[in-house]
């Protein structure tokens, strides 16, 4: 008699049963969602980025199985942009409040910048003694080619309706008042960057450390001293020692369903360029993002 196992149709069977959104029987439930990558509106491709559209679904289906006991955020994210980080963060508050369940962030090689504001969405912050946390702070970075193009001849033509319109234009030198207003845009996102981790942390964040908010990261220990972080926890050996070694965890990767998706609508994606120049430049910089934190 054949082995059941071995048969490809039971298989996969199998495994739509176990994706699906609820569990039957008693056995606690927690919800892994998966938080990889740097964090822009459009990641670069082939990339695991994040943005909120792109996690809309995985996160609703994250608070969806009967028996659920909490949701865990498997966080590994340079940051990236702060809009998106706070749209995301924002999302999975708004559903842990509808459902009622406690939301638990665990950082694996770092957990910063935007990262970080992933992780505040956990009602409880667990960081590898090894992680990388925090880096609390708000940054514009860009270059200048105004000596570049004037040893090349080249002679720069731009015209505006608008005193601002061509700001910080990176092949004409810097002007004071430029910088200024853009140090005043950092200052305020910067301000509503502290204020959320105030808000999330409240009375966990430690007193006698004044480079909290400097932009700083550390290794989980010293972001634990601040109180960035709860426990030095890694997530395999929490659960079954919080939820019992009968706990089922089922594991929500962002983007797994657009393939299925596809097939079942009948559509595909069109081959996009050989080497689309947007992209490129999106992968550079998220390689930036990434060697920050010295990976």
């Amino acid at each position: 008699m054949s082995d059941p196992s071995k048969n490809p149709i039971r298989r996969a069977l199998t495994a739509v049963w176990r994706a699906l959104p609820f569990t039957p029987g008693d056995k606690p439930v927690v919800t892994v969602l998966t938080l990889s990558g740097a964090i822009g509106d459009t990641p670069a491709p082939g990339s695991k980025g994040l943005n909120a559209a792109r996690l809309e679904d995985a996160i609703k289906q994250a608070f969806k199985p009967q028996s659920l006991k909490a949701v865990a955020l498997a966080i590994n994210s340079p940051g990236g942009s702060p809009v998106q980080s706070r749209l995301i963060h924002n999302a999975i508050r708004r559903e842990a409040a509808k459902k009622g369940v406690p939301v638990l962030a665990f950082i694996e090689d770092v957990g910063a910048s935007g990262g970080y504001i992933l992780a505040a969405a956990g009602d409880k912050i667990f960081a590898d003694e090894s992680s990388i946390v925090g880096s609390i702070g708000v940054v514009s970075a860009g270059f200048g080619f105004t000596e570049a193009i004037a040893r090349l001849g080249v002679d720069r033509r731009v015209h505006t309706a608008g005193d601002n319109k061509s700001q910080l234009d990176p092949f004409r030198p810097e002007r004071p008042e430029e910088v200024a207003r853009l140090e005043t845009i950092l200052n305020t996102l910067h301000e509503q960057f502290i204020e959320l981790v105030k808000n999330r942390r409240g009375e966990k964040l430690s007193a006698s450390h004044d480079d909290t908010f400097s932009g700083a990261f550390w290794a989980a220990p010293e972001a634990k001293a601040r109180g960035l972080v709860d426990e030095i926890a890694q997530m395999g050996d929490f659960l079954p020692r919080r939820f019992g070694d009968d706990v089922i965890i089922k594991r929500i990767t962002p983007g797994s369903s657009s393939l299925l998706k596809r097939l079942l609508s009948g559509r595909g994606d069109a081959p996009g360029p050989l080497v689309d120049p947007a992209a490129v430049i999106s992968a550079l910089d998220e390689r930036a993002l990434w060697a920050r934190y010295g990976r």
